[in-house]
């Protein structure tokens, strides 16, 4: 890489999106090049106020920034990991996966109390269905209310008294500064995320080597590793990203990668949940890791409880 090289990158216009982008960025004027982002607004972005499978579904907040990167417009695109449908994009590449941050979902409640604590009857605000669902298989007592909007609106609506306590992605908040909202870190087994949650992954064009040579410098093979398998496990569950599925790959002390993950429905007004976990056996890839927890879900009668899912309207 010269001096000079020049990358243009994409980013959504939310708060988030622009301060993930900026950490790429700072990265690779770290190693000499000169850096140009450009802000585009997604479908996703322009309806943030409805409910994510009433505007498209899996790929909302990614579609456009695709469209200008195979125009030629941007160079590369930052994306969050789990905003990506699992089928690739023809002509571009999920280059580089930077270190992951906190993969989980945290509780933010207005009044410092962790889900557990909370009263019957507390006013709990999600986006997601794969959060509410847990939420709802943990405190049947807790009404789950819908909110959407970026991270600053919702914190206002809490802080107003519309919520007791937000299910968030923690990773956001990090990112953010803040962390010191964060009332519990919700973890498996208990608490499933969603699929390369707090992964961020920078796309470029396939066959612009000179560019896939420099970002290949920020890649993390432990977390690339860890989510290759989390999205052929949601891949082989016919899941997108707003399927009430969650999993987390992770390195284990001895160097192997283990991944769990879960899928969630309602039966009889009841929150069902079958899980399985498995730890890579000696030369397994990623992939085929993922394709085997998959299999072991899909034996556990995954298929008939995302059907009945997808039947029902359910998605996060």
């Amino acid at each position: 890489m010269t001096p000079q090289t020049g990358i243009r990158i994409g980013t959504r216009a939310s708060l988030l999106a622009r301060t993930q982008t900026g950490l790429i960025a700072e990265q690779l004027r770290l190693l000499g090049a000169v850096v140009q982002l450009e802000t585009i607004t997604t479908s996703g972005d322009e309806r943030g106020d409805a409910w994510t499978p009433t505007i498209g579904g899996d790929g909302v907040f990614v579609r456009e920034l695709e469209a200008a990167l195979l125009a030629r417009r941007i160079d590369v695109a930052v994306h969050s990991l789990k905003d990506l449908p699992t089928a690739e994009t023809p002509g571009l590449s999920l280059a580089c996966v930077p270190r992951r941050a906190l993969p989980f979902d945290v509780l933010v409640g207005r009044l410092g109390m962790g889900l557990a604590a909370l009263p019957p009857g507390a006013v709990v605000g999600t986006s997601s269905v794969r959060r509410s669902l847990q939420v709802r298989m943990l405190r049947g007592d807790v009404e789950v209310r819908g909110v959407r909007g970026n991270v600053d609106s919702r914190l206002r609506r809490l802080d107003a008294g519309e919520f007791d306590a937000l299910v968030l992605a923690g990773a956001g908040l990090e990112r953010l500064g803040l962390e010191s909202r964060i009332t519990e870190v919700l973890q498996p087994d208990e608490f499933w995320p969603a699929i390369a949650q707090g992964a961020l992954v920078v796309q470029a064009r396939a066959d612009d080597e000179a560019t896939l040579a420099v970002i290949g410098a920020l890649d993390d093979a432990e977390t690339h590793a860890a989510v290759v398998a989390e999205r052929s496990f949601l891949g082989c569950l016919a899941g997108g990203c707003l399927a009430p599925i969650g999993g987390w790959a992770r390195h284990g002390e001895e160097g192997r990668l283990h991944l769990g993950g879960c899928v969630l429905a309602v039966a009889n007004a009841t929150v069902r949940r079958i899980v399985a976990a498995e730890t890579a056996r000696p030369g397994e890839t990623p992939e085929a890791l993922g394709l085997r927890v998959a299999g072991l879900l899909r034996a556990a009668g995954a298929d008939e409880m995302l059907a009945a899912a997808r039947a029902g309207g359910t998605g996060g």
